[in-house]
């Protein structure tokens, strides 16, 4: 593993003279020491040279100051809070064991109570690329610095959308996973029921990269997780848009249109049971869970305010009026309205049925600081109309950057179903359009881009997988490739089998190939598709005949699960073997090239006279040297489904 840009130490260098160049001290809280940067930094670098594994070597991470990193004082942006963490929080171990280095902890809305970013004693966090406008909240340090390429990636938290509006805002990417894949263990809470651990970056790929090591470990995946979203994947989006002006609804309305051009479907639904459950949150009885937070500081910190004899605590006035009025809250009334939400969560869930996810805008405008200054709590309400909802019903979400509108980055973002994390990412690749970077980004300090990693993060995080061979048609864009799709298989790239297989022709519609375990056998071409294990049993029970699943072995020593068939028809079908691949064979007939020849065998094979599928094309020999089917076909069964078992964590 090779660390980004010419390692960590020159990486950390870059980067703090990119902190200082770019002079936006409201972003951080407080910056590690350069000597104690460098020092860790060349420790990474060391154990690179020496072989360790760490995908994260040389990136840089921000950390919202509401979760614990060793040695920096977490302050949740009230310095009367400040405590020392003796650990990282499990988020931040996770991340820096893969070699991140921490640079400092960021700014935010006081206790993350807030989508604007200017709630805070250390000043408002002004928008990456038009200073006049907020960053938005709560986690507005995290997002701006990945925005000004100060640091690769960032931690942030969302309650209400905290993960989701700033990167809107910023153009970059936010990931806001199901609630607890990533542990909360060391984060300040602002409503326990409801928080979850975001990761910011720049791009898709490489919020994933990070969010696949920062998961996992707190909430088990269920047997039966997809792992991607179909190749013709259906969306629905709100049929009204409420507090979005004029040009942005027009925006959202090209926005579907470049996802209908792609090949998703789309469809509007009624949004109203969604609204009604974001308006739950703060203007219901579920606001109680801010005053269990952090209320007690709180309520006693501003007791006694402006008494000489105690120091500042430095509360925000608009945040220490919310989380008091939140204690008022009638144990009766949290009650009924968790109730309500129960019923609203049905009811959603009812409007999504038969859609793969939820496309929404991120925000419905770009307020500037004298907005919120004239009105801090009309302004963040409204900010919240698209975001507030989906941790109340416990669902996944990406918010991407889509375009621009009257200057102001456009930002879409998809819900998905619990734990359908890699289906909302998957669609969220197809909308991403990353914008140029702000005048001042840190473009010496940032690091190059990676390649969207082929591996679901779901699966690198824990979700269990199992790799499906497949030679001909489940293969990707194939006449059976739905099935799988539809399952929720990812696909993952070409593979060959070792040199023991042979393929013949079946006579099916739609046309497909046979394969056996042959001692005469040849590599054969295929391709890889990982399934939940629940998936993989609901496609073996579907299975016709003559097809079976056995354990494949695969040119590079691995094995998994892979297609034969039964003795019958390897003996009744067209030996094709000596085209190597079923779509080459398929080729050769289409174009009349299928004829006499040479098997991958050795074994002649007469020319064959149709345009059909290959196994019209001839009569299959009988391999040399061969024992009989049912001999050759004794390793092909069933018998090996349990050796395709894997989780993805252990693979690359």
């Amino acid at each position: 593993m090779k660390t980004v840009n010419g390692g960590a130490a020159a990486r950390v260098r870059s980067a703090l003279a990119a902190i200082e160049a770019v002079d936006r001290p409201e972003i951080w809280i407080a910056l590690r020491p350069a000597e104690e940067l460098l020092a860790e930094a060349a420790r990474i670098d060391d154990a690179v040279t020496a072989g360790a594994d760490l995908p994260l070597a040389g990136l840089l991470l921000a950390v919202k100051n509401n979760v614990d990193v060793a040695g920096i004082d977490t302050t949740a942006a009230c310095p009367g809070f400040a405590y020392r963490p003796k650990q990282d929080a499990e988020a931040v171990a996770r991340l820096r064991a893969a070699g991140a280095v921490v640079v400092g902890a960021t700014n935010l809305d006081q206790f993350a109570t807030g989508l604007v970013g200017t709630r805070s004693p250390h000043g408002a966090v002004r928008d990456a690329r038009r200073p006049d406008r907020i960053s938005g909240g709560s986690s507005s340090g995290s997002a701006v610095a990945v925005a000004l390429g100060l640091v690769d990636i960032a931690i942030g938290t969302d309650t209400a959308g905290s993960g989701r509006v700033p990167a809107g805002f910023q153009g970059i990417v936010g990931i806001k996973p199901t609630l607890n894949m990533v542990s909360t263990a060391g984060v300040v809470p602002a409503c326990r029921s409801w928080d979850a651990v975001t990761i910011f970056a720049r791009d898709l790929a490489m919020a994933e990269l990070a969010m696949g090591i920062m998961a996992g470990g707190a909430r088990r995946w269920p047997s039966g997780v997809r792992l991607a979203a179909p190749a013709r994947a259906r969306v629905a989006y709100p049929s009204s848009l409420p507090e979005l002006p004029q040009a942005w609804a027009d925006e959202f309305g090209r926005q579907i249109t470049r996802l209908r051009a792609a090949g998703v479907e789309a469809e509007p639904i009624d949004f109203d049971v969604f609204l009604e459950a974001a308006r739950l949150l703060y203007d219901g009885g579920l606001v109680a869970e801010r005053h269990a937070a952090v209320g007690e500081f709180v309520d006693a910190a501003g007791s006694s305010p402006g008494n000489p004899a105690e120091p500042d605590p430095g509360l925000d006035p608009t945040v220490a009026g919310i989380v008091h009025r939140a204690g008022l809250v009638a144990a009766s009334r949290y009650v009924a309205d968790t109730a309500r939400l129960d019923g609203l969560k049905r009811q959603a869930m009812a409007r999504l049925e038969g859609f793969d996810a939820l496309v929404v805008p991120t925000a419905p405008f770009h307020p500037s600081l004298a907005d919120v200054a004239a009105n801090p709590l009309g302004v963040n309400s409204k900010l919240g109309t698209y975001t507030n909802f989906c941790n109340l019903f416990d669902l996944c979400a990406v918010a991407v950057p889509a375009g621009v509108v009257d200057g102001a980055q456009f930002g879409l973002t998809v819900v998905g179903r619990t734990f359908e994390d890699a289906v909302a990412a998957d669609v969220a690749g197809i909308i991403e359009a990353t914008p140029l970077p702000p005048a001042s980004f840190a473009a010496g300090a940032a690091a190059a881009l990676p390649s969207r990693p082929r591996l679901p993060w779901p699966v690198r995080a824990g979700a269990a997988a199992v790799p499906l061979v497949v030679v001909g048609a489940h293969r990707k864009g194939q006449p059976l490739a739905h099935q799988v799709e539809a399952l929720g298989a990812a696909w993952d790239g070409q593979v060959r089998t070792a040199a023991r297989y042979r393929m013949v022709s079946l006579d099916t519609q739609p046309p497909k190939p046979g394969v056996y375990r042959s001692e005469d056998g040849a590599e054969l071409a295929a391709e890889r598709w990982l399934l939940s294990e629940a998936a993989l049993g609901q496609f073996l029970a579907a299975l016709p005949e003559p097809m079976l699943l056995g354990s494949v072995r695969l040119n590079d020593g691995t094995t998994a699960v892979g297609f034969a068939c039964d003795a019958v028809a390897a003996m009744n079908g067209t030996d094709i073997t000596r085209y190597g691949d079923w779509l080459i064979a398929l080729e050769a007939v289409r174009s009349g090239t299928a004829g006499a020849g040479q098997d991958g065998g050795g074994h002649h094979t007469p020319a064959g006279a149709g345009q059909g599928a290959p196994g019209r094309e001839s009569t299959r020999p009988e391999p040399s040297g061969s024992t009989g089917l049912h001999g050759v076909l004794r390793e092909a069964l069933i018998t090996g489904f349990g050796r395709g078992l894997w989780s993805g964590a252990s693979r690359r």
